[in-house]
């Protein structure tokens, strides 16, 4: 059996130990959450006392405090930036919801403050899980471990202590305490969290293992080699806060203009008050107008031009398996013009499975009995491959008989009687090592060629005879293909394909699925991914990273766009990516791009609405005589309207539209 098909019945812990202890931040615990739960109390109080026509003393005290909790923070905020000479938007919708309130419109007003309030709560909670993600993987790296001193005694210590050159001993079924190369020993590794191998690796004297990796079988003797604070696991942490940090700074299309249209309606806000009294109009007149002026200038459709298409759009995703984090992050899915993929839990199942079943000459066995008679030898076993060939045979509803005697082998593989027989089930080059004889010769053959097409062989032998050999893969998701076409023709080039995985099994997978040899990463650690994204940033791409693993969370943080897969994915790479889906349906990828560039169609043209109907309640305002009613009217009218058309996101028929392929590259 090929190193990796190890496993002794032994094992002291499932390849689920990997999974570092979960954190979650309480929606609760974060200040800005309970401010804003604290405001939208208060209006949903407030708003049925008004409607219902209860006196102005119950609803108003309730409004007030609305706007105290809801917009305090977000109120001094700004005034912090006016201080650097910025002028805020939360700033400026506190002033248009405070001017709202003064000519009447308390409820309007209420609502534009419970709205800003709920968003910087959702950005605040956003930020804490992504922290707590990341420091959760810290966890991952073993408390203590046990080092060896000089006269050959054993001392538990914290890994923090350990410094290079110390001799550390990991027993089956422990994590690895640091950074290193095995002295002694033989065993299989499961390194997913750091490669993202389907895989157990198997590891003995010369190999390297890393901190917080789970020894499966067999006990190694590894000599430290880096700090803690050196570590991958470490590093991955630095680089998925380094790249979080430096991700250049996102504003929504609306937001471009932002400052120039927030000092330009002060400004003229001002004017319009000022200048009819300079030439003797009377105050209260020109107080008058210039709050007309205020609410009809004000960006509240400005703003609704942007939110409604781009919420929609999220809306209609969620319901269709991607969850997309903000509307920030939907606005930028739209950009990318490149796109990174995963290999394991992404293309892939990231499960193996039996896919190759090849019985030899002169045997006398079926397919079938073949790997009946692999699965009762591998019953006993909890290795991935074991229970990979367990699980075929009990799809096909094959009757497995009892196996005694089972032992395992580290670097062999495994060995039972079955039926009288003794069966042994492992490595080719192992098992076939001595062996010279024709049935021999032509078992190497087939386990090669499988090997060669990227499968991993495991052959069966009968009484010592070999009977037959096995081809297990990870299985390719059924939407890879078509969602790789799909993604070329969005963004007019293939996707590259970054893995951990060995370079002979991304070339098969690539080979499948339409990814040109030349876009082959493999064989990459999470520095090395990181590194191929932003190659082709260098190159002037917007990168979109799809990925599921511990492995990708530094490029999901670092590329334009990142997506997660939901189900398999680990909690870092969850959290750090911008969107997940939820469901593992590879095909959503382009549909949620696609979705993205009629979201952003949809706000061109709610901004065009905006300013047509902004600039004609302006221009009627300065020129004539426009009465206060009439232009709230106006203004809400057009919210309503720009609100309405960004709606149209919601209906199943855009997701559909989305999800055409004759219709992505639009």
């Amino acid at each position: 059996m090929p190193p990796a098909l190890l496993q002794s019945s032994e094992r002291a812990a499932p390849t689920a130990a990997v999974t570092a202890p979960r954190r979650r931040t309480r929606v609760f615990a974060l200040v800005e959450a309970r401010w804003a739960a604290t405001a939208l109390v208060l209006f949903l109080i407030a708003l049925p006392l008004q409607l219902t026509g209860a006196p102005g003393w119950l609803w108003g005290p309730l409004y007030a405090l609305t706007y105290i909790t809801g917009g305090w923070e977000p109120g001094w905020e700004g005034l912090k930036a006016l201080k650097d000479r910025t002028l805020d938007v939360d700033l400026l919708m506190v002033v248009a919801a405070v001017g709202a309130a003064a000519i009447g419109q308390v409820m309007d007003g209420a609502l534009l403050i419970v709205i800003f309030a709920t968003s910087g709560a959702l950005e605040a909670l956003a930020t804490a899980r992504t922290q707590d993600a990341v420091r959760g993987l810290l966890d991952l790296a073993p408390p203590t471990a046990t080092r060896l001193v000089g006269d050959g005694r054993e001392e538990t210590v914290s890994t923090a202590e350990l410094t290079v050159g110390d001799t550390i001993l990991v027993r089956p079924g422990e994590r690895v305490g640091a950074d290193g190369r095995v002295l002694a020993g033989a065993g299989e590794v499961d390194q997913a969290t750091i490669t993202g191998e389907p895989l157990p690796v198997a590891k003995a004297a010369g190999d390297a293992v890393f901190a917080g990796t789970l020894n499966g079988t067999g006990a190694l003797r590894v000599r430290v080699e880096r700090d803690a604070s050196d570590s991958v696991i470490a590093r991955i942490v630095a680089m998925v806060e380094e790249a979080s940090e430096t991700k250049a700074p996102t504003q929504l299309f609306v937001e471009k203009v932002e400052q120039r249209y927030s000092l330009g309606m002060v400004a003229a806000t001002l004017a319009v008050f000022a200048t009819p009294i300079v030439f003797g109009a009377e105050l209260t007149d020109s107080l008058l107008r210039a709050m007309t002026f205020m609410i009809v200038a004000s960006p509240c459709a400005v703003v609704l031009a942007t939110m409604p298409p781009l919420l929609s759009a999220i809306a209609n995703a969620g319901r269709h398996g991607v969850l997309v984090k903000s509307a920030v992050v939907m606005e930028r899915l739209g950009q990318v013009d490149a796109v990174a993929l995963d290999k394991t839990g992404t293309l892939t199942e990231g499960t193996p499975r039996v896919t190759e079943i090849r019985t030899l000459t002169d045997t006398g066995l079926t397919g079938d009995a073949l790997l009946a008679l692999a699965a009762a030898a591998e019953q006993p076993s909890e290795h991935p491959l074991a229970r990979a060939v367990v699980d075929a045979a009990r799809e096909r509803l094959l009757d497995l008989p009892l196996a005694e005697d089972f032992s395992s082998a580290p670097g062999i593989g495994v060995t039972a009687t079955v039926g009288g027989r003794k069966i042994a089930v492992g490595s080719p080059d192992r098992l076939l090592r001595a062996a010279a004889d024709p049935v021999s010769a032509q078992a190497a053959t087939v386990a090669g060629e499988l090997e060669d097409s990227g499968h991993t062989a495991v052959l069966v032998q009968r009484d010592g005879s070999p009977v037959g050999v096995l081809g297990i893969a990870d299985r390719l998701r059924p939407d890879a293909a078509a969602t790789v076409a799909a993604l070329t023709t969005m963004t007019g080039s293939p996707p590259v394909l970054v893995t951990g995985d060995n370079p002979r099994a991304a070339a098969r997978l690539a080979a499948e699925v339409g990814i040109v040899a030349d876009d082959v990463h493999a064989g990459l650690l999470p520095q090395d991914k990181v590194e191929a994204v932003r190659r082709l940033e260098a190159r002037g791409r917007k990168v979109l990273v799809v990925g599921d693993g511990v492995n990708d969370a530094p490029a999901l943080a670092a590329a334009h766009s990142g997506i997660a897969m939901g189900r398999a994915g680990s909690d870092l790479a969850l959290e750090t990516a911008d969107a997940v889906i939820v469901r593992d349906e590879l095909a959503t990828v382009p549909a949620v791009v696609a979705l993205s560039r009629a979201a952003h169609r949809l706000v061109v043209q709610n901004l065009v609405i905006a300013g047509v109907f902004i600039s004609g309640l302006v221009i009627w305002d300065l020129v004539g005589d426009l009465p206060l009613p009439l232009g709230v009217l106006g203004h809400e009218g057009s919210t309503v309207i720009v609100g309405l058309n960004g709606l149209r996101l919601l209906r199943d028929a855009a997701w559909n539209r989305a999800a055409t392929p004759d219709r992505i590259s639009a």
